[in-house]
């Protein structure tokens, strides 16, 4: 309790500093923008994520009315802008964390609960850019920073925000395109911060040591200034890049490219395709529970479960459907601690939205068929 009340005084005590726009061109004429606020650079020990919760409404009586309930139980966000990036906000999925991307407006909510905006980054949301990703500090009960992939006028680029601060530039130059800037990020330790980056349009890009587009990129240094250019990872990725992984380490990425849909597996030695699509169904999303890999998918409207690949079975099944066109067309998905998903619509950008859309769905993974002892 002693913590459920911390994380919501946060997320008031945000939604009240946090609703400023950042000045962008403001921190690019002066990149010596000052040192942040509770800095915490580089933790000694990895704690787990706490995630800001929306209060619970006192009154617990009939179900409220009007044009953004959906009667769906498990739908539990609505009328939100085209989504980017989002996360759980509890242990069983019930509430949620999820980026507007057009808006950039970083959003929680539950059902039939409040939303409330705890940060918001001034975005440039054509195409499929704006808020795209974000990732709470691995500290963020202490330092209360919160990382985000964003596009700017002039690039996409990684900052952090603080309460009461300004948002800060920690990677910029990443190439902008028409399309191609959707990516993610992942603190794959306390001190290391993996930034995936679509192509920006241009799939040579993607193979080019000397540009930030369709890598995948390691980020040690979260200073304001000038900071060391990331270690790259990887290259080759296309567009709509998507990052996932299980409780070993093992890291998956999908991303689409001009002749077919991808989901790879990421090794010492580079990236490892484990599966194509030809027929480009618009991969979007991708999430692992319980030695599944699940992928959303954006124009056939489906949720697909991949069987993980092991040392004893290296070779995946072919994908199984588990939902299919029940809420249009979606965008990414995550995995929480029970095991329960949440998936995001974007019918907004890339679908026939209803009333409610955009929405945050609650999603119980079926049980794998194949016997992995």
């Amino acid at each position: 309790m002693r913590l459920w009340a911390l994380l919501t005084g946060a997320i008031m005590l945000a939604a009240v500093v946090l609703t400023g726009c950042a000045d962008f061109s403001a921190q690019d004429r002066d990149r010596a923008a000052g040192d942040f606020s509770a800095n915490n650079d580089a933790p000694q020990n990895q704690q787990q994520t706490p995630t800001p919760e929306p209060s619970t409404p006192e009154n617990q009586g009939p179900p409220p009315t009007g044009p953004c309930v959906d009667p769906d139980p498990q739908v539990i966000a609505t009328c939100l802008a085209s989504t980017g990036g989002l996360m759980p906000g509890d242990d069983q999925a019930t509430t949620t964390v999820v980026a507007e991307r057009t808006t950039g407006k970083l959003i929680t909510a539950k059902r039939y609960g409040p939303q409330r905006a705890i940060a918001s980054f001034d975005v440039d949301g054509s195409g499929d850019g704006g808020l795209v990703d974000f990732a709470l500090s691995p500290t963020y009960s202490q330092d209360r920073l919160i990382y985000a992939l964003i596009t700017t006028p002039s690039d996409n680029r990684v900052v952090r925000i603080a309460p009461g601060d300004v948002a800060k530039p920690i990677l910029t130059g990443i190439p902008k395109g028409a399309t191609g800037n959707m990516g993610a990020l992942y603190f794959r330790s306390p001190t290391e911060l993996l930034v995936a980056t679509g192509d920006a349009g241009d799939p040579s890009a993607a193979a080019n040591p000397a540009s930030l587009a369709g890598k995948l990129l390691s980020v040690t240094s979260f200073g304001s200034g000038a900071n060391p250019p990331p270690k790259v990872v990887a290259s080759g990725f296309g567009s709509n890049v998507a990052l996932c992984h299980n409780d070993t380490g093992a890291l998956y990425v999908a991303d689409r490219t001009s002749t077919e849909d991808r989901l790879q597996i990421v090794e010492s030695a580079g990236p490892k395709v484990l599966w194509t699509w030809p027929d480009k169904p618009d991969v979007a999303g991708c999430a692992v529970s319980s030695g599944q890999i699940f992928v959303t998918t954006t124009r056939t409207q489906q949720i697909l479960a991949l069987t993980e690949p092991t040392r004893e079975k290296p070779t995946i099944t072919p994908p199984a459907v588990v939902l299919e066109k029940r809420y249009g067309a979606l965008g990414r998905i995550v995995s929480s601690a029970s095991g329960a998903m949440l998936f995001a619509t974007v019918n907004k950008a890339s679908g026939k939205p209803v009333a409610t859309d955009d929405r945050v769905v609650r999603f119980i993974p079926p049980a794998s068929s194949e016997n992995r002892t």
